[in-house]
């Protein structure tokens, strides 16, 4: 892959200094960390009380974002976009970022919620249904005693209104939340946290999607070797065929040819993060 990475001293719109380099995956930012030096980033952005959010990127979202400038943008004007697969792990590595390694959304949950009992993070978890968030609050302050859970809140399955976002901002606000965990799945927790960043009091806005139900027990997740090897999404797929064959057979060969025109230099893939309306 062609993939280009960037002065270090280049940033995305609104993310500090701290910020590492990123390398252009088919027009997104994909940020050179591993879960260490990204749990290092995050905690140290919070820590100069900056306001930010962080997505959690597969080759699923990076092709989704191919026809969704909004979407797009939205990556490209956040703090971090983490590698979460391993095609774009291998994509940094490619551009000659050897350290990086895969930022796995529940990874990286379970290492904030572990590092930051020293910090006195406090955490708040926005998404998913009001049995999801019960059992996933006791199995989270089971596994890290010590650790604060400000409060929680699981959205109606629709749109919220203005009210409703207000309402929302303020209840969060109220709980002096510093993580404010969104567990919505991409593209609506990427929208909802570049839609309500300003609203919100919270440092740092994490979008880790199927985290929630992991670690709530309620799914199961792939064996850490498949995890690695780059096959997750047959292990999903073989889970859940019904929901998941459309996405696959269309995401797998879109970001392979994508990949090698990028590489080969047949096609350029612009980064752009000015795109009108991203956050309304």
């Amino acid at each position: 892959m062609k993939a280009s990475s960037v002065d270090p001293n280049h940033t995305p719109s609104g993310a500090s200094e701290t910020s590492l380099t990123w390398v252009n995956v088919l027009g997104v930012r994909i940020s050179a960390v591993n879960l260490k030096t990204a749990i290092r980033l995050i905690q140290t952005s919070i820590e100069r009380g900056e306001k930010q959010y962080v997505c959690v990127r597969d080759a699923h979202g990076v092709v989704r974002c191919q026809n969704d400038p909004v979407l797009r943008s939205i990556h490209n004007r956040a703090f971090l976009v983490t590698p979460d697969g391993m095609p774009l792990v291998w994509a940094l590595k490619h551009a000659g970022h050897s350290q990086c390694g895969r930022v796995y959304g529940p990874d990286l949950m379970l290492s904030l919620f572990d590092e930051g009992r020293s910090a006195g993070l406090r955490h708040f978890l926005y998404g998913a249904t009001a049995h999801t968030l019960e059992k996933l609050q006791a199995r989270l302050l089971k596994r890290f005693p010590g650790a604060q859970l400000a409060g929680s809140y699981s959205p109606p399955f629709r749109e919220l209104s203005r009210q409703e976002d207000a309402d929302v901002a303020d209840l969060i606000n109220r709980s002096g939340a510093d993580v404010v965990w969104v567990g919505l799945g991409s593209p609506k927790q990427e929208a909802w946290m570049a839609r309500m960043r300003d609203r919100l009091d919270a440092s740092m806005l994490i979008g880790v999607g199927a985290a929630f139900d992991f670690h709530a027990g309620l799914v199961r997740q792939a064996p850490r070797l498949i995890q690695q090897s780059g096959f997750e999404w047959a292990f999903r797929l073989a889970c859940e065929p019904r929901r998941l064959w459309r996405r696959y057979a269309r995401v797998v060969p879109t970001f392979i040819s994508l990949s090698a025109a990028q590489r080969l230099g047949l096609r350029e893939f612009p980064i752009d993060d000015k795109i009108s309306g991203a956050t309304d």
